[in-house]
């Protein structure tokens, strides 16, 4: 027979209640001893939690949901997918993840969150795919949900944002007193098509605009490595080639460093490059890569603002967070 939390209570020397207090992952004052004593206990027996009796007693289903724009390839998503699924674990939750990569399943993603596919969901989609009217629709619904943005006017669940504009403009005006006046900015897909420039596509132009500098070189090639590595070639083998490059994801950068050496060029020497998202992989290049983004990679606060929401009796009040966003100069510029 599969046991029961009252034979788990009886083994431990508690309550049924503290028995549920510890393996339900809620905030409640437990003794440490306890706590390990019920651990211990579930653990000798093999007792795991019934979550399908769980949900429909609770109604709810102990799923959270991660919305991204893909499902690999950016390290912050896979860092923010650790931190999430950990302390899910931790709160007797599962994890469901949804990829967003066109206007079809951000329209599909709404409609299952809305269905009722999980009880909360954690948002991290860049570009225009999951518009701002789908988002406060969702929020409307009542959907305990975070999202990582820099959109404004979405009202009904927590932000985070990042100031990139202001760290790429930083980085721009590092390589502008070094004298650099060709800089070409490779940008991501959905950052050219907007009306007007956003995030890091801003900081390159304000700071170009407030040195007076007239010349925007801006192309794609910032989504993967490949198409990184062939618009770096292009831009470099041109006979009025830039002078740096900034590109608006390490990836990217990378592989322009890569283009520039087989081309015989140095770096930083003929061409500066930077790039955006400070990943670990800056650090072991040749030369390191200078970067814009966060100077650590940790989402725990992120991810306790959900679980912050799924757990509270009402709603609590809409809370905005800032993660700091900065130009790291290292040895490629």
């Amino acid at each position: 027979m599969r046991p029961t939390v009252r034979q788990v209570a009886e083994l431990a020397n508690v309550s049924v209640a503290t028995v549920s207090y510890v393996l339900s992952g809620r905030d409640r004052p437990v003794a440490a001893k306890t706590r390990q004593r019920v651990l211990d206990a579930a653990r000798q027996l093999g007792y795991t939690p019934n979550q399908a009796a769980r949900s429909l007693r609770k109604r709810r289903t102990q799923r959270v949901c991660l919305v991204l724009s893909t499902f690999g390839g950016v390290p912050s998503d896979e860092r923010l997918a650790m931190d999430l699924h950990e302390m899910a674990d931790a709160r007797g939750y599962s994890v469901v993840t949804l990829a967003v990569y066109s206007e079809a399943r951000a329209s599909a993603a709404v409609d299952m969150l809305r269905g009722g596919i999980a009880d909360g969901a954690l948002i991290n989609v860049v570009g225009d795919h999951l518009a701002h009217d789908l988002l406060a629709g969702l929020a409307a619904t009542g959907l305990p949900m975070v999202v990582l943005s820099n959109e404004s006017g979405l009202a009904g669940c927590d932000l985070v944002r990042t100031p990139e504009a202001e760290a790429s403009a930083e980085a721009v005006e590092h390589l502008l007193a070094q004298g650099r006046r060709r800089i070409a900015f490779m940008a991501h897909r959905h950052e050219l098509y907007r009306d007007k420039p956003v995030g890091r596509l801003l900081g390159y132009t304000s700071a170009l605009d407030r040195h007076g500098v007239d010349q925007r070189i801006v192309t794609s090639g910032a989504d993967d490595r490949v198409a990184a590595y062939q618009t770096a070639s292009e831009l470099l083998r041109s006979p009025d080639r830039p002078d740096a490059i900034f590109a608006a994801s390490d990836r990217a950068a990378l592989s322009a460093i890569w283009a520039a050496r087989d081309l015989g060029l140095s770096v930083p020497g003929d061409v500066s490059i930077v790039g955006s998202g400070n990943i670990d992989e800056g650090l072991i290049s040749n030369p390191q890569l200078s970067t814009v983004g966060p100077l650590r990679h940790d989402y725990t606060d992120v991810v306790r603002m959900l679980f912050d929401r799924l757990q509270a009796e009402e709603p609590p009040p809409a809370r905005e967070i800032v993660r700091s966003w900065t130009f790291v100069r290292r040895g490629s510029s």
